[in-house]
């Protein structure tokens, strides 16, 4: 049996796709040491640069020494799930942070999870029965697709942000089935690109369907507050499941469901993922009240990225290099496996800190570059980077 696992293993390393961990270390704003080298860290979900904030840091810690509770506050473990004896005030006062910030009206309530992974893997399978339908976009998260697969439900995946297909699907299906929910992501972690929010909604109100967005990509980055893509396109209140993470933007872990009081209350009896795990740590939840009330204040951080998004697409497209999205995260495609693994090495080799992304978190003949931005970058750290870029490429062409 192990000879199978050597020879799979070999065979991905052959094809250029062989996954190994990469420890890192000296973390210093965008910058990170990889291999004994300082580099500009172009991999990172860290868009706002909270998680490179040493001082921010610096003062969630100074809350130690005067903490009448260290364990309540500062407490590494629960030791618990919630349902036993792992909740705490601490995830309440947080999760009516969150239901306050997303619904002025007190119609919507938060509830935590451990992870966007989590949320993604015990919401549907816990709301949704053989009777219901699942509506997917194709290019929506792994965790996702996962969660389908736990779930009791039909589903059926549309082309990529394709609401033809999907309006067809909904008309073709609707009437057989008790509840349909639409699946999408707001920003599209691999691609940068958007969902049209206004068309899903349209188009769940006319078909009476529900509509579950993950929106992990896009707190802290979109919106007056930071709340999201929903939040600027002024359709929160009519998303009935809004996913958030604190593991990106928000530097830390863990995430939440923005949702109704009866899908809480059910969710809380039924979603294994909520109910069969341990509870985050106190100083996991303490964290993540600090992070999530600073970034609403974060509007500047939240220009500056966008601007220095557009600086270097347009530089890119200069050197008529293919800079798809609209985002902070800048796809560029190569296509073949160990050509991208090469080019990522060279990269490296220049101080930019860049890993190549293969099959099977893209499709087939995509491996690319996923060029993330964050905050704490200013266009100096970055102007080298297209022409290193298009040299490589044309020179990958020619070979």
């Amino acid at each position: 049996m192990t000879a199978d696992f050597k020879e799979e293993l070999s065979r991905l390393e052959q094809c250029g796709r062989l996954r190994q961990l990469r420890p890192l270390a000296g973390r210093r704003g965008c910058r990170i040491q990889y291999q004994g080298r300082e580099m500009l860290n172009l991999t990172s979900n860290d868009y706002l640069g909270i998680a490179g904030d040493a001082l921010l840091l610096s003062r969630f810690y100074e809350g130690m020494g005067s903490s009448a509770s260290l364990l309540d506050d500062y407490g590494l473990g629960a030791a618990s799930s919630r349902l036993l004896a792992g909740d705490t005030d601490l995830a309440h006062r947080l999760e009516e942070e969150l239901a306050l910030a997303y619904s002025s009206s007190g119609r919507s309530v938060a509830l935590l999870f451990n992870s966007g992974y989590h949320a993604n893997i015990g919401i549907l399978p816990a709301l949704l029965d053989k009777n219901d339908l699942i509506l997917s976009d194709k290019l929506n998260h792994a965790s996702i697709h996962d969660g389908l697969r736990l779930c009791r439900a039909e589903h059926k995946r549309f082309q990529h942000c394709d609401y033809d297909q999907l309006e067809r699907l909904l008309a073709d299906n609707r009437h057989r089935y008790e509840r349909v929910v639409i699946v999408s992501e707001s920003v599209f972690s691999m691609d940068g690109d958007v969902a049209d929010l206004g068309r899903l909604v349209q188009l769940k109100k006319e078909f009476d369907a529900l509509l579950y967005l993950d929106e992990a990509h896009a707190v802290g980055l979109y919106g007056e507050r930071g709340l999201g893509k929903a939040e600027e396109q002024g359709v929160v209140a009519d998303i009935d499941l809004l996913v958030g993470t604190f593991g990106k933007a928000l530097a830390s872990l863990g995430a939440f469901v923005i949702c109704g009081q009866d899908i809480h209350d059910y969710l809380v009896n039924h979603s294994r993922s909520l109910i069969f795990t341990t509870a985050a740590p106190p100083v996991v939840l303490n964290w993540n009240r600090l992070v999530f009330q600073q970034q609403q204040a974060m509007a500047e951080q939240r220009r500056h990225l966008a601007i220095l998004a557009q600086q270097l697409r347009h530089s890119l497209r200069r050197f008529n290099l293919p800079a798809a999205g609209n985002t902070n995260i800048i796809p560029l495609i190569i296509g073949d496996d160990q050509e991208t693994v090469r080019i990522a090495e060279t990269l490296q080799g220049q101080g930019f800190l860049i890993f190549p992304v293969r099959p099977p978190a893209v499709p087939e003949g995509t491996a690319r570059f996923r060029l993330s931005l964050t905050a704490d970058m200013s266009w100096q750290d970055l102007q080298g980077l297209p022409e290193i870029l298009a040299r490589e490429l044309a020179a990958s062409q020619q070979g």
